[in-house]
């Protein structure tokens, strides 16, 4: 089962950075943000994230939460939060329970070599808990800025 725009996106518990358990019902009433990267400190995934935390501002004044999710352990999703000063909580999804969830699993190609890896997707929930907008295959320059278009748009009614 994967998520449907329109639909409400079922509801998950997961371990994120500065020792919290993030929740999707404990979320309500919030918009959310969520953004799948392939890999912790990695120079795309670095700048995705640094674009999202230069805007942190602009997304909570439309009530909106972001959270990162990989597949890195939380180890390496702290040290990846502290490193590059992100103000939001980073997802470590191990088990891929949420990487399923949203679909982004996807067979990748790395010098030749065919591998399942994650491809880089953004997803918009209302305040509802419903699918807004979703973004796959992301190319990251300019990425943000229409996540946070679409944040504020959904936030302004």
């Amino acid at each position: 089962m994967s998520v449907t725009l329109g639909q409400p996106v079922p509801d998950f518990t997961a371990q994120a950075t500065s020792d919290t358990t993030v929740s999707l019902a404990e979320l309500k009433g919030k918009q959310v943000v969520i953004y799948f990267y392939p890999k912790a400190s990695t120079p795309g995934c670095t700048t995705e994230g640094g674009d999202f935390r230069d805007r942190k501002d602009a997304f909570a004044t439309a009530n909106t939460v972001i959270l990162g999710v990989s597949r890195d352990g939380l180890r390496a999703q702290e040290n990846f939060k502290t490193k590059q000063g992100f103000t939001f909580e980073l997802v470590s999804d191990k088990d891929e329970t949420l990487c399923r969830l949203f679909d982004v699993i996807k067979l990748k190609k790395l010098y030749g070599k065919e591998h399942l890896g994650i491809e880089r997707s953004t997803f918009l929930i209302d305040k509802e808990g419903r699918l807004a907008r979703e973004w796959r295959g992301v190319k990251v320059p300019g990425h943000v800025d229409d996540v946070l278009e679409a944040a504020q748009q959904l936030h302004a009614g």
